[in-house]
């Protein structure tokens, strides 16, 4: 399609989206043992949940990767246990500084660590529930094969690449992990629901 007959077309899905979002995921099949950056591009589908399209970076010509669903507590709970296991918990990403909002241009430094501290405190209590489509970590030129159910890392010492991968992507976007983890810390860790982080929790049993 021309980019004159898709100026005519309304896209009302894609401006809804309102935040921008970059962390990291773990396949939960083998968790601890990969890692894939994800942008999150995410929206508001109403006050208990959001919905997010994940990108393998934040450059024009980023490639879809997958998306991941993101509810509150409230919800969570109502689940059954083999769906809980298919969710994630968002502490640690918060806590340790590894989920972040890219700083728009035209926003100062400290106005934006207010606004990013802001959002931080409503993440820190959703769960996600995440699938990637295309393996870009294995080199895959196109999406192959069946949808990953992806997690998050829940603690110190699971992301063994942490310096390269999460070191790298900071410097990239020319920010410090460790000192947002420190403006965190007085973000209250809510306690996590049982049942969900389970493909950790079933990593533990196998060892």
């Amino acid at each position: 399609m021309s980019q004159e007959s898709s100026s005519k077309q309304i896209f009302a899905p894609p401006q809804r989206l309102c935040a921008h979002l970059n962390a990291f995921h773990t396949y939960a099949s083998e968790p601890g043992v990969r890692s894939v950056e994800a942008n999150h591009y995410c929206a508001h589908l109403n006050d208990d949940v959001r919905q997010c399209i994940l990108y393998d970076s934040d450059k024009p010509n980023a490639r879809l990767i997958g998306v991941e669903y993101m509810i509150k507590p409230h919800l969570f709970e109502k689940l059954d246990d083999e769906e809980k296991k298919l969710w994630h918990s968002h502490v640690f990403e918060v806590k340790s500084g590894m989920l972040f909002l890219p700083k728009p241009e035209g926003v100062s430094k400290e106005e934006w660590e207010k606004e990013e501290l802001k959002e931080m405190e409503q993440v820190v209590t959703l769960y996600g529930k995440v699938y990637h489509l295309w393996q870009v970590d294995r080199g895959d030129e196109l999406p192959l094969g069946p949808a990953m159910l992806m997690t998050s890392f829940t603690e110190p010492g699971q992301f063994k690449d942490w310096d390269g991968a999460v070191g790298g992507r900071d410097r990239r976007f020319g920010i410090d992990s460790a000192k947002k983890a420190e403006l965190r810390k007085g973000i209250k860790e809510p306690e996590i629901v049982k049942g969900a982080d389970w493909a950790w929790e079933k990593n533990k049993q196998t060892e």
